[in-house]
């Protein structure tokens, strides 16, 4: 009979704050204010420490399983975008492609309707998330959050909408499709 017992280390990571952003911790809240504006985030932290020392944001725990440093990870990746968020806005590219039929793309204050997609007569929407400035053209869409999750999930939700069903997608070529997306091209 073998007892297994996890593996515990002292694992911190830091996240340097740079010149111009400032950074508040209250428990599991943080606030990021930048020239851009201002975003929170609560997080579940579990047993991690969380803490603000002088112009470095600590993550950690003394004693650290593998669940701990996988949250760790992912909570520093949070705070990274929420930093990076603040002082320029994430920014995602969209192509209108339509081949057989004259897509409109129309923005109003919380959706974005698309007429006439596949010729379609009742119009599909996109339901477009608080905080996101969006810039539409004949054939190309600009979203922009300080979000980078808001800006990604408005995206997510126009190549959705326009998704091709029960037709050959070889020949149905028309949609809404992102062609880059914070700083990657694809």
């Amino acid at each position: 009979m073998h007892i297994f017992t996890k593996m515990k280390k002292e694992l911190y990571q830091k996240i340097e704050i740079p010149e111009g952003v400032e950074v508040n911790i209250e428990g599991p809240k943080i606030t990021v204010k930048g020239k851009e504006g201002e975003l929170k985030k609560k997080f579940n932290l579990g047993k991690l420490e969380f803490k603000l020392e002088g112009k470095e944001i600590i993550i950690g725990n003394k004693k650290a399983t593998k669940n701990e440093k996988k949250m760790m990870n992912t909570i520093a990746s949070h705070v990274k975008n929420l930093i990076q968020g603040v002082q320029k806005k994430f920014e995602y590219n969209l192509k209108i492609v339509s081949s057989h039929f004259p897509m409109i793309v129309d923005i109003q204050k919380n959706k974005a309707v698309i007429k006439n997609f596949l010729g379609e007569k009742i119009p599909r929407e996109a339901r477009i998330p608080e905080g996101v400035v969006i810039e539409s053209t004949k054939d190309s869409i600009t979203i922009k959050s300080m979000d980078k999750e808001l800006a990604g999930q408005a995206a997510a939700n126009f190549e959705k909408s326009t998704r091709v069903t029960s037709r050959d997608r070889r020949v149905f070529q028309d949609g809404i499709f992102i062609t880059g997306k914070a700083g990657v091209e694809m």
